[in-house]
């Protein structure tokens, strides 16, 4: 399977995920924000970090970039795209996935493992998964996911909601929602499916002796659903 790394100007998570594609046997593929066209690929990932610093709002001058199009096109063809973080941050400013991304409820930066529970996996990401809830590494100050009521009900009309953050034992509340974000939403698809938006990082839980496993669990199980 062929998969690309978008690389912004401020994009820090971008050789992690190539590491963990590589890992589980994606040939993957880094391409520059400044580039055209996409080379043929089976999944399209928008990284994480601080693309072009974060000025104005993050994502917003990435989600104009010259590459973004073609990524628009892709996702609108049926194409496979996973946004980490940044990468989610973009996908809302470029309209392929409803609502946007505000400051955390504490004002604060937040790096520290959570834990997620999956909602959704009738879904190229999440089908076959052995495991309800991962434990994953969150690193954001805006990561506040929030839409309108309207938006809000077509989510859960359409089961667009992912995952949403939870305890150790998947329970859902206040005490384990790290940032404020409405309903403890983690990650959305878009209508398809075939777009998700996500802020924890599974590039940052491929090794038990670095941080953790619950990573590899996502892209060993990706890869096979796209074989």
């Amino acid at each position: 399977m062929n998969s690309s790394v978008i690389i912004f100007p401020g994009s820090n998570c971008d050789r992690d995920m190539d590491v963990a594609l590589k890992k589980f046997g994606f040939k993957n593929k880094m391409v520059w924000h400044d580039d055209n066209k996409l080379p043929k690929s089976d999944l399209i990932v928008l990284p994480g970090g601080f693309s072009y610093g974060d000025y104005l709002r993050c994502g917003s001058i990435a989600g104009k970039s010259k590459i973004i199009q073609s990524v628009i096109d892709f996702a609108n063809s049926g194409g496979l795209v996973l946004g980490i973080c940044n990468g989610f941050q973009i996908l809302t400013e470029t309209g392929l996935l409803k609502g946007v991304l505000q400051q955390n409820k504490n004002i604060e930066f937040i790096c520290k493992n959570i834990f997620v529970k999956i909602n959704n996996n009738k879904n190229k990401f999440f089908e076959n998964i052995n495991k309800d809830v991962l434990e994953l590494h969150i690193a954001h100050n805006e990561g506040n996911y929030f839409c309108t009521e309207d938006e809000l009900k077509s989510l859960e009309d359409n089961n667009q909601i992912a995952a949403y953050y939870c305890n150790s034992d998947g329970e859902i509340d206040e005490k384990s929602n790290p940032n404020g974000a409405i309903k403890n939403i983690a990650g959305i698809f878009n209508e398809k499916k075939n777009i998700l938006g996500m802020m924890p990082h599974p590039e940052r839980m491929i090794d038990q002796s670095l941080s953790g496993e619950d990573g590899s669990i996502f892209f060993e199980n990706l890869l096979k659903n796209l074989k």
